[in-house]
């Protein structure tokens, strides 16, 4: 008895752009591109482990997001093992960007406590932006982690 189901269960070339987890790609692109910006723009680093740890996730995350949308959009992604594979990683990436999220609020707060006379206005108000754009991130991997996992179940 053959089977009429499709083995088709991720989206490849263009088709990525219109379907609902994977339109995410971008946005994700975009808000981890700017954490690595601005805390990469930070002339003073005053604690140097916890910042350490942001930048490799916001890089890490920028990195395989990038060689994800490449393998989705050369359509590689069409064995049966993709689907789990993309709920995985972005569970990771949200894990990843939920504690460098929580440790950039953290640090922005005690630079704004331990130096509220001496901090630079501009430098503050880039960490601000950088936790922003951070929870931001972490709120797009967290959405597409969802829709992936619906998308994996359906598979």
């Amino acid at each position: 008895m053959a089977s009429t189901m499709s083995r088709d269960f991720l989206p490849t070339g263009g088709r990525i752009f219109t379907s609902v987890p994977d339109l995410l790609f971008i946005p994700e692109f975009v808000f981890g591109g700017l954490v690595w910006m601005l805390v990469a723009s930070d002339e003073l680093v005053m604690f140097p482990n916890p910042l350490g740890w942001v930048m490799f996730v916001s890089i890490f995350c920028f990195i395989m997001t990038t060689l994800w949308f490449f393998i989705f959009l050369c359509g590689a992604n069409q064995s049966g093992i993709w689907p789990s594979l993309d709920v995985g990683y972005h569970f990771v990436a949200v894990v990843f960007y939920l504690s460098a999220s929580v440790i950039l609020a953290y640090i922005t707060f005690l630079r704004g406590v331990l130096q509220s006379l001496t901090v630079d206005l501009k430098t503050y108000r880039l960490d601000i932006a950088a936790v922003v754009m951070s929870y931001l991130a972490t709120l797009l991997y967290f959405t597409h982690a969802i829709f992936s996992a619906i998308r994996w179940k359906r598979s």
